[in-house]
């Protein structure tokens, strides 16, 4: 494993690259949902196993969050999505790269899902687990995961745990057109859930796959948002069955 660098509109940002065997690999770009980062112990695992079958990854912090630059309440999906871009501007760049994977859990599965709908001609497979597309909705109502806000009155930061949310986030997130975007990505796509995913309705997962062309909906029976305890290595494994070589 080596850590990596890249620069964003005057942000650092900082991953993990793990590579494989051989001169050319596939590399999956790996995404972290809101408030975690890159090391959470499933997207750890997926890297793991993803190399284990001869996938490349990059897992990074989005801006804002663990070691990258940023200030949380200046962190929006739409900077997000800046941040994928130049993780995937630095991975397509790479002349040991061949195809191009995007793996995103909660609103990583969101930013995910939304990059590979503005670059379908870039990325060659999706997998979203717990994709957080229920953010819209929750902005709309005026509260995100406890933190409760006059909608039609955003303020410029909202209380969040330890932190501040970013009222532009909030009004952002109210207009995003997540499943629009995505759609547009037309190749493979895996969307995993767990039945008891206490953050994410489990119905935004099957949204995903309701309005995608080309994929697979896997409901893991108990498993939470997280993918604790059992869940971790099914998440993993499934990820990795579906973006391993076929050769």
């Amino acid at each position: 494993m080596s850590r990596i660098t890249i620069q964003r509109d005057g942000l650092t940002l900082v991953g993990d690259r793990e590579e494989p065997f051989g001169e050319i690999y596939d590399m999956a770009i790996i995404m972290h949902g809101f408030t975690a980062n890159r090391n959470t112990n499933l997207l750890k695992e997926i890297a793991a196993i993803l190399r284990d079958e001869n996938v490349a990854s990059v897992r990074f912090d989005f801006n804002g969050h663990g070691e990258s630059d940023g200030k949380f309440e200046n962190m929006t999906v739409c900077n997000e999505i800046e941040d994928a871009k130049a993780i995937l501007q630095y991975v397509r760049t790479d002349p040991h790269v061949r195809d191009i994977f995007l793996v995103g859990h909660s609103q990583g599965g969101v930013v995910a899902s939304m990059l590979a709908g503005l670059y379908p001609d870039l990325i060659k497979k999706v997998v979203l687990l717990a994709p957080a597309a229920q953010l819209k909705d929750d902005a709309i109502k005026g509260n995100t995961q406890g933190a409760t806000y006059n909608p039609d009155h955003i303020p410029a930061a909202v209380p969040f745990r330890n932190k501040k949310l970013g009222g532009f986030y909030l009004r952002t997130a109210q207009v995003l057109p997540i499943y629009e975007i995505s759609q547009r990505f037309t190749g493979p796509v895996s969307v995993i859930a767990g039945t008891n995913d206490q953050t994410v309705d489990p119905k935004y997962a099957k949204k995903y796959d309701e309005v995608y062309e080309n994929s697979e909906l896997h409901l893991l029976d108990g498993g939470d948002h997280r993918f604790t305890g059992k869940y971790q290595a099914m998440g993993a494994d499934l990820t990795a069955q579906f973006l391993k070589p076929l050769f």
